[in-house]
């Protein structure tokens, strides 16, 4: 059983129908990669995943509960599919610390005394042991990227999405935030990306989907995808961007 799996997944907003028949299976420990131009649905679909966005049609899975089911809280499924955007939404009158141990305290009744050890380690962990009582604006955004990824580890997912995580990034900075990246899937957490890094994509993905239209036109292993595309609207794509 994939860990987590939609079907059919549509989503339209007013006419423009994003998504349009999404099938799409995460295997536990999968590193799962969506490329695609802009507009192709990618963000749309990693918000459906995350409830932010009710579906119009399908189902998702998650260990084979139906999570898309309207009246659904979704609360405790986002507690389980954490999620970091492209703008790293930090609280700016909050320390970085603040802000990584804000929704443990409330949404589990945590007191800062017992998570102040775990969110130590955390900081640490990824290179920010030393930021831990800076504020957002005191940090470099690749610092502030790597604070949104503790914050979202700290709730203790199964699953973790990433959209575009670094497309709003200095190059310079880029390299830090995938190296967060590259230790999450040393470590086997389970993540699906949209990316617009092929080389990085390339490397350390397992599955690789290709979007366009809002479908998923072709996936595969990476060395495959990128090596021998089947389908034309593929090789188009990757000519522009490799």
């Amino acid at each position: 059983m994939a860990l987590l799996e939609t079907r059919n997944l549509r989503k339209s907003f007013g006419e423009n129908a994003v998504c349009r028949g999404i099938d799409l299976r995460i295997e536990t420990g999968q590193m799962v990669c969506l490329i695609g131009a802009s507009g192709s649905g990618k963000s749309t679909l990693l918000r459906c995943l995350n409830l932010l966005e009710p579906i119009d049609d399908g189902v998702i899975l998650l260990d084979g509960d139906d999570i898309s089911v309207p009246g659904l809280d979704p609360q405790p499924v986002r507690q389980r599919i954490g999620m970091v955007f492209q703008s790293f939404n930090l609280f700016p009158h909050m320390s970085a610390v603040e802000n990584v141990m804000l929704a443990p305290r409330r949404v589990h009744n945590r007191s800062r005394e017992e998570l102040t050890g775990e969110v130590t380690a955390l900081f640490q962990r990824f290179g920010l042991g030393d930021r831990m009582e800076h504020y957002p604006e005191q940090l470099s955004g690749g610092q502030q990227q790597r604070v949104a990824i503790v914050r979202a580890l700290a709730m203790k997912p199964q699953i973790m999405l990433f959209d575009e995580i670094t497309s709003a990034l200095d190059p310079e900075l880029v390299g830090e935030v995938l190296d967060v990246l590259r230790q999450l899937r040393g470590e086997g957490m389970t993540m699906v990306l949209a990316t617009h890094e092929m080389g990085f994509a390339r490397e350390l993905a397992d599955k690789v989907c290709f979007l366009d239209g809002g479908v998923i036109l072709e996936e595969g292993p990476p060395e495959q995808l990128f090596s021998t595309p089947r389908e034309d609207r593929t090789r188009a794509f990757l000519s522009r961007v490799l």
